[in-house]
């Protein structure tokens, strides 16, 4: 695994319009946020060394290496779930060879079930914590000092400054913003009454597929992270109707304005 991050970083490197530190991962139906990236280079996953390629709709595939409010950055458009087939090592993939290519910062998104009785659908929640409810984890397995220690501390998964600056940034711009605990779960099923109810009970805010095992590999490298779900169905008793993933992505389209405002001043506010 070693050799192939190495290579693949030295192949993305070439890539690149110069030093970059900043990652992002857009989920279901949130992509068009690389539509502010200026001077853009898309690269298809299919064309990158050791990596896989996403086949969910929603998710296009590729990354675009370029800037965003001035800055450097990397997008995946598209990421990686369990659900598909790929191991762990597979899903996090991508995020060790952001670490080796010099990035130290991670902002993720994804489209999340709501647990909360308060939250609406729409709503923008900064991810505070997560539950991994992942039947793998992706540090199972031999630990490779290289890329980290064996049991890494997860106190502060999600940066506490960052989480500042972004709730700032949503008040300077009357963007409604909700806070809580995703726990991310294998899929593809969405859950039933009562795993909504559980999920409830274990204290989680939201539910989803994805960014739980890109953050603790993104903590276990040493990157400091930041997270944001759009609510985009309700799991709460007498809220629950039928739906499906163009739902989803129909409201993640809707909302994605506003969650990329966030995102490109909290890249310009983190480059300073």
């Amino acid at each position: 695994m070693l050799e192939q991050i190495k290579q693949t970083a030295e192949f993305l490197k070439k890539k690149l319009p110069g030093e970059t530190k900043i990652g992002i991962i857009l989920g279901t139906g949130l992509g068009n946020l690389v539509t502010q990236i200026t001077e853009p280079v898309e690269i298809p996953y299919e064309s990158i060394p050791n990596f896989p390629v996403s086949t969910v709709e929603g998710h296009s595939g590729r990354l675009i290496a370029g800037k965003l409010g001035g800055v450097n950055v990397l997008a995946m458009q598209g990421r990686f779930h369990y659900y598909e087939g790929y191991n762990m090592k597979e899903v996090t993939f991508p995020v060790r060879v952001m670490k080796a290519i010099g990035i130290d910062t991670l902002l993720v998104s994804n489209a999340s079930g709501g647990v909360n009785p308060d939250f609406e659908i729409g709503d923008l929640m900064i991810i505070t914590d997560h539950i991994n409810h992942f039947p793998e984890h992706p540090l199972r397995g031999k630990n490779h000092k290289e890329l980290g220690t064996r049991f890494p501390d997860m106190s502060e998964a999600y940066s506490k400054d960052l989480i500042k600056k972004a709730k700032h940034i949503a008040a300077k711009n009357n963007i409604k913003v909700v806070e809580g605990v995703y726990v991310g779960t294998s899929g593809p099923t969405f859950e039933t009454p009562a795993e909504y109810v559980y999920f409830r009970r274990m204290g989680a805010d939201a539910v989803g597929m994805s960014t739980v095992p890109e953050v603790i590999v993104a903590v276990h490298s040493g990157m400091r992270c930041f997270g944001i779900s759009i609510i985009t169905d309700l799991g709460v008793p007498g809220k629950i109707v039928e739906v499906s993933h163009e739902e989803v992505q129909q409201i993640g389209n809707s909302v994605q304005p506003l969650m990329t405002l966030i995102m490109k001043e909290l890249v310009v506010e983190v480059s300073k």
